[in-house]
């Protein structure tokens, strides 16, 4: 009774929020997409993000009478509180006894022998929109196992923050990886249901296989719609203003800078014990969801953009200025990792060489003219 009174709330809170005419993100319509997992087995994609009006989708689904089979968890894991880039182990969910499968690691696909007692995949994760956001390469690989499989997959879509523009160089899938696997800026523009259309659309999995996909849209929700996420979706975007700067810092991580982690603004200051003539200084230290952070028990210097006015665009004016601070005291600045993360040598060249910032966006225009129409073909949610 208790289940089923759970199930009811949760059903008739989706239909109070849609009277208000306020945003419905795609889990929270369960009046919708129940149907589609009656009698089935289900394999869940999700982590911390994933939430019913404050209940997680897999306690949800369970209370509402969904045959869940297993969950597969993303980089942070099953409850997200990892670091980036650690390794994340299979386990047991303590709450549900559900298997908790990971997708980063050495497995970043789901395998077929983890498919065989499946018949339909929810992949409900919130996305930042940025190309170096690992969740759109597991979607990636989840489809395509998907398609392999002949399992459905069934998107929930979620706002992305920052879908109200398109901007950073195109990728050079010579430099494919899983922070780039497809050949679009570094700002995307798309939600994670749109996105998953283009990976379909443009037969990006591998043999232009396809997936059988069903995105549970939104309502009520537009490109230009602010929106704070309920939820950090990792351990270091802490808020709305960490998600805004994060497609510009990240470069950062292919340099010799820190990005705050190991302090309480991850992804709203910069610095390094080797800059100088800045404004602010921190020392990162080991904490929770950054166990050794880069220059670690050091003063850095460098600068607070925790409360920058953010345009409508990449930044990489700081990115040119720590270059070549260091370049004019003869020190390396860029490691192997910025390439990746850039999609191509050319912006590190492109600084490396002297080029300023208005250059090198100058560089960017046709690429992005170009993805600007093919996006136009997935758009679900008018700009």
């Amino acid at each position: 009774m208790q289940l089923l009174l759970l199930c009811f709330c949760t059903f008739l809170s989706s239909c109070t929020s849609q009277s208000k005419q306020q945003l419905i993100v795609g889990a929270n319509q369960l009046e919708n997409y129940l149907p589609l997992l009656r009698n089935k087995q289900i394999a869940v994609v999700a982590n911390q993000t994933s939430l019913i009006n404050g209940s997680h989708l897999v306690d949800s689904l369970l209370a509402c009478g969904v045959s869940i089979v297993k969950v597969f968890a993303p980089e942070h894991g099953f409850r997200g509180e990892s670091d980036a880039g650690a390794l994340i182990n299979d386990e047991i969910d303590l709450k549900t006894g559900l298997p908790i499968h990971s997708l980063y690691g050495k497995n970043k696909k789901p395998s077929a022998e983890a498919l065989n007692d499946i018949d339909l995949i929810v992949f409900d994760i919130q996305d930042v929109g940025a190309r170096y956001y690992t969740y759109i390469s597991t979607l990636h690989y989840v489809m395509e196992a998907c398609a392999e499989n002949n399992i459905e997959l069934l998107v929930l879509d979620r706002p992305n923050p920052n879908a109200h523009y398109v901007d950073g160089p195109i990728l050079d899938t010579a430099y494919q990886s899983f922070v780039g696997m497809h050949p679009i800026p570094i700002v995307h523009g798309l939600t994670i249901g749109e996105y998953a259309q283009m990976i379909n659309g443009s037969f990006w999995l591998k043999d232009s296989i396809q997936c059988n996909l069903t995105v549970q849209e939104m309502k009520y929700y537009t490109h230009n719609l602010p929106y704070d996420l309920p939820v950090k979706p990792s351990p270091n975007l802490p808020n709305s203003q960490s998600i805004s700067l994060y497609p510009s810092l990240c470069l950062f991580e292919g340099t010799a800078i820190s990005v705050g982690r190991g302090t309480n603004l991850q992804f709203q200051i910069i610095g390094s014990p080797l800059l100088d003539s800045c404004s602010y200084s921190f020392s990162p230290s080991s904490q929770s969801g950054a166990k050794y952070p880069k220059h670690e028990n050091l003063k850095c210097c460098g600068w607070d953009l925790s409360k920058y006015e953010i345009d409508n665009g990449i930044n990489l004016s700081y990115l040119i200025e720590c270059f070549n601070q260091y370049n004019s005291k003869g020190i390396p600045f860029f490691n192997s990792f910025f390439d990746k993360l850039a999609g191509s040598n050319v912006l590190r060249v492109l600084i490396e060489a002297g080029w300023s910032e208005a250059q090198i966006k100058e560089t960017w225009q046709e690429g992005l003219q170009l993805y600007k129409q093919q996006r136009l073909n997935y758009l679900i949610y008018p700009e």
